[in-house]
């Protein structure tokens, strides 16, 4: 009857909170968090979880920060359905910086790409 934890993310850098909480065959994510700053750390953002997302339960967000929100699109779109828990204040919040931040990130992307370079 042992729960364990396991650090996804915010461990040796202060980007991509992800902390994945197991127990009983239970998964619940805290925090899902994009990898922010330099390419190397962003590139993380890509790693596959060590979890499939249909077996997280749930996800338990602290606060909007896109560090510890981030991640929540490409979750679902792997196949995530739990729920999201969090405050009113962080839900508000969470929806005008997720949509605001994807449409920043496609925004880099077309600029990097008729430039022929990358941020980072």
């Amino acid at each position: 009857m042992s729960v364990h934890i396991r650090f996804l993310g915010g461990a040796g850098t202060v980007t991509g909170s992800k902390y994945l909480v197991e127990h009983e065959g239970q998964s619940l994510l805290v925090d899902c968090g994009l990898f922010q700053g330099y390419k190397q750390l962003r590139l993380r953002n890509r790693d596959p979880l060590p979890v499939e997302p249909h077996h997280i339960g749930a996800v338990l967000l602290t606060h909007a920060h896109l560090d510890h929100s981030g991640y929540l699109p490409l979750l679902a779109k792997e196949g995530f359905h739990g729920k999201v828990w969090c405050t009113s204040a962080t839900r508000d919040l969470a929806q005008i910086l997720l949509p605001d931040s994807g449409h920043i990130q496609e925004e880099d992307a077309n600029y990097a790409n008729r430039k022929g370079f990358s941020k980072h």
